[in-house]
């Protein structure tokens, strides 16, 4: 019998991964002003057509801006703790399910124990 199984997969930090990481948050984070930059454009070109209620149109935005803020702040944090790790330190990146194959006379606390992938620079480094 075959049953799914959640894998962990994890990210072993190295300086390679680290730069991309480091990259990817940065790569974010512009996003997120940039659309920050273009909502309070829009904002104030919608305010001067005044075709719309001025009062809700503007708390929307707002909340939109301040959305992208707080995504902007929590990458700055991930930016700071990154800096922090050292290498060879295990990220968790994401659960992939597996198919795994149960037999008679197979022992359950074998089958349930937690399995992990390690991943060393985008090369599985290791199978836990």
């Amino acid at each position: 019998m075959k049953i799914l199984q959640s894998v962990v997969v994890k990210r072993v930090l190295t300086e390679k991964s680290k730069l991309v990481l480091l990259e990817g948050y940065s790569i974010k984070k512009q996003q997120l002003e940039k659309e920050c930059d273009q909502l309070q454009f829009e904002l104030k070109r919608l305010e001067k057509t005044k075709k719309f209620q001025q009062g809700s149109l503007k708390r929307h935005f707002e909340k939109e801006i301040q959305m992208r803020q707080e995504k902007a702040k929590l990458l700055d944090f991930q930016i700071e703790q990154l800096h922090i790790l050292p290498l060879g330190s295990e990220l968790k990146e994401k659960e992939v399910k597996a198919i795994i194959e149960v037999s008679e006379g197979d022992r359950w606390e074998d089958i349930q124990s937690e399995k992990t992938i390690i991943i060393k620079d985008g090369i599985v480094d290791e199978i836990r």
